[in-house]
């Protein structure tokens, strides 16, 4: 079933970016989205930024209410998100760390490696590798090198 989710959640992510980028004109990068809902507001576009992070947030929660359930992603059978496997403190400075590396970047995953691969744009590619050259050595650092993980 997590499967199924994953393919129908790629399909509506590549719709959602497809639907933005023609009735809009705009790249569905996350970041983008919410970094210029904060420090431009307010805007005239404001509506429709609101709407798609709104989208993001409400979309698992009905799948949720639904009794899709939440994918594999607790610890127990019971709970719907697991504990940080490195605490709250560590997982807040990760956070901070992608912010401040979207910003370095100039966008996130979902604006490159979704809409800026679609475009076949270089700047796009180079970021996208860089994204997942540095997750698989964090990987195995913290898996074979200081050994947290499973």
């Amino acid at each position: 079933m997590t499967s199924l989710q994953g393919l129908i959640g790629g399909i509506l992510i590549g719709l959602s970016a497809t639907w933005l980028m023609a009735t809009l004109g705009r790249i569905a990068g996350i970041s983008g989205i919410l970094g210029t809902l904060i420090t431009q507001r307010p805007r005239g576009d404001s509506a429709w930024r609101l709407a798609f992070l709104l989208g993001l947030i409400s979309g698992p929660i009905v799948l949720i209410l639904a009794g899709g359930g939440a994918g594999n992603v607790a610890g127990a059978p019971g709970e719907v998100v697991g504990a940080p496997a490195g605490g709250v403190p560590l997982m807040l400075a990760a956070g901070l760390l992608v912010g401040f590396g979207t910003g370095i970047g100039s966008g996130c995953t979902s604006g490159h490696g979704v809409c800026g691969l679609a475009r076949l744009s270089t700047r796009s590619l180079v970021a996208t590798l860089t994204f997942l050259v540095a997750a698989i050595v964090t990987v195995f650092v913290v898996r074979h090198g200081i050994g947290g993980g499973a």
